[in-house]
């Protein structure tokens, strides 16, 4: 019901963003802003609706009360006359999940696949992509019937695999953007420094940097004592103790005189962040170790009380999202998700990766209408000031990731093991992404990075 609610809401409110200007929500603040910057946030509350009706479908117990309703579901109690009845292991669970996703998924893609190479607002294709979002919203909503429909048969474990191509690719984005918005904060901070010459942002930047190394550090002693035994779980070690040199090696190269000197904005406030992530992907990652003796759930570690007992069929019982993992996931996922839809970076490698412009996100006036309305403001006459076509790319991965998240990487109710390959090679992957901006100017000193 609260899904049918939060849908409702949302369709009375989008029928009043049928132009190519739109005001977000029907009017709220972000009307003096820029058009790119509302069309992103619109498109980002697309995905979180998503989300939020994924989430409830998944809840436990939803799938009890659905048969409470009489004539609802199959093989409950029927109304006479009633045959039409639905099957509820479909439209509850991890299934209803893998449905809404690939939903939300096939949306975006559609909207990747039109918007190939459109270089301004006066495109012919650039209205579709800024207003119209009333039919965009009926768009999503017949994709989502339409994908309840699909029988299971292989479904599942076919889209399982895109899950977790895709998955890795977002995880690896998501780096990015933590990347980028530590270079961002590490920059706005020391400039108020100097400008101000107060101490105190230096201060707060310490800070940070210290909090940050804190937190990885303790999680690595953890990982060592909850996650590995003195006899077993070899690979838990390697991956932590791997992870953990990977982490210093980019501390002492971002703080290098070299580095220093072509990448001045290079600083441990960026390392110790991106060292952060890494170790939250390692416990990601170990968390999806079959080996139950290599992984204990969190609340066996608080509580010493044993959740992972299997069930009588031999499977491990009702899938579960709401484990530490998942939230702390699911609240990266949603900072990433805003933070790419409101960014005005001043980082050109990041930029040519995210396929979007310098420091064009944001900060539009807003422009009074021949009706008196104030209007966002078209910041892209000349040029667009992030890739339409990416950034569509960019949901259609969330997507995939949050169906990942949702049922915890989970193929039916059994573990994929080589789940845990994935996450760590995408954090080695992102490790390395980060020491290429650092060095990069370095090999080539003829290229501009400034």
């Amino acid at each position: 019901m609260g899904a049918c609610l939060a849908l409702c809401s949302l369709a009375s409110c989008a029928s009043c963003l049928c132009g190519s200007a739109p005001c977000l929500l029907c009017g709220c603040c972000c009307c003096s802003s820029n058009n790119s910057t509302i069309t992103r946030l619109v498109f980002s509350f697309f995905l979180l609706l998503g989300t939020l009706v994924s989430v409830i479908m998944i809840l436990p117990g939803m799938e009890t009360e659905l048969r409470k309703i009489p004539g609802f579901c199959q093989g409950g109690s029927a109304i006479p006359g009633f045959e039409n009845q639905v099957n509820c292991d479909v439209i509850v669970g991890y299934k209803s999940v893998y449905r809404m996703c690939f939903a939300m998924t096939c949306f975006f893609f559609l909207f990747a696949a039109i918007m190939i190479r459109v270089r301004s607002s006066k495109d012919p294709r650039a209205p579709i992509q800024n207003g119209f979002w009333f039919f965009k919203f009926l768009i999503l909503i017949g994709i989502t019937v339409g994908a309840f429909f699909i029988p299971d048969g292989t479904f599942p474990t076919v889209w399982f695999y895109f899950g977790v191509v895709g998955s890795f690719i977002f995880i690896l984005i998501q780096l990015i953007l933590l990347i980028d918005f530590a270079h961002s904060w590490n920059k706005a901070w020391v400039e108020n420094a100097e400008d101000g010459d107060n101490k105190c942002w230096f201060a707060g930047l310490l800070s940070f940097t210290l909090l940050h190394y804190a937190l990885a550090f303790t999680a690595v002693v953890l990982f060592y004592v909850y996650y590995t035994q003195p006899d077993d779980c070899t690979e838990h070690k390697v991956f932590i103790s791997l992870n953990l040199i990977l982490c210093i090696i980019i501390s002492i190269v971002s703080i290098l005189p070299k580095i220093q000197e072509a990448q001045p904005q290079s600083g441990l406030l960026q390392a110790s962040l991106i060292s952060l992530y890494t170790m939250y992907v390692t416990w990601s990652a170990m968390t999806n170790n079959p080996n139950r003796n290599c992984n204990p759930s969190l609340l066996s570690i608080v509580s010493n009380i044993n959740t992972t007992e299997p069930s009588g069929d031999g499977t491990q019982g009702q899938v579960q999202w709401w484990d530490a993992q998942s939230i702390v996931g699911l609240l990266i996922f949603l900072f990433c998700t805003l933070y790419a839809s409101i960014r005005s970076s001043s980082n050109t490698q990041v930029n040519k990766l995210m396929q979007t412009e310098e420091g064009r996100g944001s900060g539009g006036e807003g422009v009074v209408g021949e009706d008196g309305k104030l209007r966002a403001m078209d910041d892209e006459e000349e040029k667009v000031s992030y890739s339409y076509s990416v950034f569509h790319f960019h949901l259609c991965l969330a997507s995939l990731y949050i169906m990942m998240t949702l049922t915890n990487w989970y193929q039916g109710h059994l573990t994929a093991p080589e789940t845990v390959w994935v996450k760590m090679s995408s954090s080695w992957l992102g490790l390395g992404l980060y020491l290429w901006t650092l060095v990069a100017p370095l090999i080539f000193p003829n290229r501009d990075f400034n």
